[in-house]
């Protein structure tokens, strides 16, 4: 008899045939080209990020695309990546949390983030990294407004928003350094 818990044997021509059905999806990823290929173009570009490609900062939260957790970046939008079909990023740029920071040290956002304390457990940090991250490709110079938007977007359940406003506010500063520093 078998557990009703246990996978079932796949033979090797099954598992061909799989892969024969996969569609592949070409898109550009933190700079780099990939090719998934998927047995649903529908599948979530999210469930593709963590599953298929190990990219764990993008987080899993409603799976309904209200809580901002899996929030990256398609061609300079913020978008929840749980709502985002992996077959619609079919040639588009994409960028998660991964791609921020690198040799010369931390992006502006998350040295903001560490600097006014805006998170606690951290679940929701990648989530609004990114989507500040947007917003000021975007705007450089958002008003408060647009800040105060673009942290509501994202739903957290610790800090009570002061600090992550904070850290929004701090991002923004450290922004127009930054493209300061690049002019000079």
């Amino acid at each position: 008899m078998t557990d009703l818990f246990d996978p079932p044997d796949i033979t090797a021509s099954e598992s061909e045939a799989e892969n024969d059905m996969a569609v592949p999806v070409r898109f550009r990823l933190n700079h780099e080209d990939v090719e998934v290929h998927v047995q649903d173009p529908t599948t979530p570009l999210l469930d593709v990020l963590r599953l298929e490609l190990g990219l764990t900062g993008t987080k899993s939260g409603c799976a309904i695309g209200y809580c901002g957790a899996c929030t990256v970046i398609v061609d300079d939008r913020a978008v929840p990546s749980c709502l985002q079909m992996v077959g619609l990023v079919e040639g588009r740029d994409v960028r998660t949390v991964e791609d921020l920071g690198g040799a010369g040290g931390l992006d502006p956002v998350q040295r903001a983030f560490v600097k006014c304390s805006g998170l606690q457990c951290g679940f929701c940090t990648p989530g609004h990294v990114m989507a500040l991250r947007a917003l000021l490709d975007e705007d450089p110079d958002p008003g408060e407004e647009r800040l105060r938007e673009t942290v509501d977007g994202n739903y957290c359940r610790c800090t009570g928003y002061v600090k992550i406003l904070d850290s929004a506010r701090e991002a923004v500063a450290l922004h127009r350094a930054a493209a300061s520093e690049e002019v000079h």
